[in-house]
């Protein structure tokens, strides 16, 4: 069939970055990609389906996207996570889409548009979720790359839908991660995500680990540094904690997501650890490896949660004094083991908790970045600010997205995607202020 102008909509996390990133490199093959959608023949929308809100969110994309086939729009394919738990239901109901595909299917996206064109009906081609081994990608951001190194969870949260949308965890053979990272050409920052990162390799024959992987990353000339990010706290392991002080290249930063820090309602979450243990982890982290930046994310409002319970949050916070976190309303997703716990909690108590945590936090980052003032930090350039008219970037306790930014003032010009020395002069919430020195 002839060459088709497509436009891709990429929704949710970083992991589903990587599967479009994926699913790009196979379009272009035989298709163009184009960043208008308005002047696309077909538009491709790769959907989260993980909360509520973030199915509203692919629907009203698609019904969004329905609006150009009074144009030069001819067909709609939706992929990732929506279809890959609902397509029965969105085959009768969202008639605007032309073809559906799963979370392991975007190998298929070629034969899909072929199919679609040749045959003229509406397709549903959604797999079950199955090991990816696909190395070439088109990068999508700038200096940094997300590494997937494992789909699926094998960890059961009451609370979470990810085990029946993407399957059971699967890690990807190192060789084959290797691979990736050597196509990716050079990067300054290669942040390793999964559902959970810490059990990388568990399942792999003969089995591996996320230690052994970073080690043989870090021998890879194109890569200049490694983050980690979602790390269950009971996976936070000697030899890892051995490896922040020893490897270079592994930037001292890492996401734990602890949930909660009360027992009873971290029973409920089906969550294995408890506060004082996660309280003890996070002392251990900040004593043994100097500097470490941690990241977590918490949810309140889970059935039950009482005030002594929130408390109980609010006061691991002020202790835990992390560099940031991110905080959620408890989402009540059918099919959940949490979705039939009595006890839930009313909307308005979820967002007065919700607006707490965050003032909370706020209050400790602010004195964080207080203490961080007269001190210089390598810092990468991403770009420039023209309202404020200074240049921005992240240091190494600056995740892309989720943290704050250091902005600096700069007599010479600077290159994007280059190091600088920055002094912090000033501490402003969740972004800090400095010159370049």
């Amino acid at each position: 069939m002839e060459n088709k102008l497509i436009g891709v909509i990429s929704l949710g996390c970083d992991k589903n970055r990587v599967d479009t990133e994926k699913m790009l490199a196979v379009l272009r093959r035989k298709h163009t990609i184009t960043s208008d959608i308005e002047k696309a023949q077909i538009i491709i929308i790769n959907t989260c389906a993980f909360l509520q809100s973030a199915r509203k969110e692919s629907v009203r994309e698609i019904l969004s996207a329905a609006e150009y086939k009074s144009g030069v729009l001819e067909k709609i394919i939706v992929s990732g996570c929506l279809p890959q738990k609902y397509v029965g239901d969105l085959m009768q109901s969202l008639t605007e889409a032309d073809a559906f595909i799963g979370v392991s299917d975007y190998g298929r996206i070629l034969e899909v548009i072929d199919d679609l064109y040749q045959g003229g009906g509406r397709i549903n081609a959604v797999g079950a979720p199955a090991y990816e081994c696909g190395t070439e990608r088109v990068i999508t951001t700038d200096g940094y790359a997300y590494l997937k190194i494992a789909d699926g969870c094998d960890n059961r949260c009451t609370y979470c839908l990810i085990p029946k949308i993407r399957g059971k965890y699967r890690s990807v053979r190192t060789e084959d991660l290797v691979e990736e990272v050597k196509s990716l050409g050079s990067v300054r920052e290669l942040i390793l995500v999964a559902q959970d990162t810490g059990a990388y390799g568990r399942d792999l024959v003969p089995q591996s680990s996320l230690v052994a992987l970073i080690r043989t990353l870090s021998a890879l000339p194109n890569i200049g540094g490694i983050r980690i990010l979602y790390c269950y706290p009971e996976n936070i392991t000697e030899e890892l904690i051995h490896e922040f002080n020893s490897n270079p290249k592994l930037i001292r930063y890492i996401d734990i997501p602890f949930q909660h820090a009360s027992d009873r309602i971290l029973k409920l979450m089906n969550r294995k650890g408890t506060g004082e243990g996660y309280l003890k982890l996070v002392e251990r982290l900040k004593s043994e490896v100097r500097g470490i930046a941690l990241r977590s994310t918490f949810i309140t409002g889970f059935p039950t949660e009482t005030e002594e319970d929130f408390l109980t949050l609010t006061e691991f916070l002020g202790k835990a004094k992390l560099f940031n976190a991110g905080f959620f309303k408890y989402s009540r997703e059918e099919g959940t083991a949490a979705y039939n716990l009595g006890g839930q909690i009313a909307e308005s108590v979820k967002t007065k908790r919700l607006k707490k945590l965050y003032s909370v936090q706020k209050k400790i980052v602010k004195d964080i970045g207080k203490s961080l003032v007269g001190k210089s930090f390598k810092v990468f350039a991403e770009g420039f600010d023209k309202d404020e008219l200074v240049y921005y970037g992240r240091a190494y306790f600056n995740a892309p997205e989720v943290d704050g930014k250091v902005k600096f003032f700069s007599a010479e010009e600077v290159n994007y995607g280059e190091f600088y020395s920055v002094r912090i002069l000033k501490s402003d919430g969740y972004d800090l202020y400095g010159e370049r020195i």
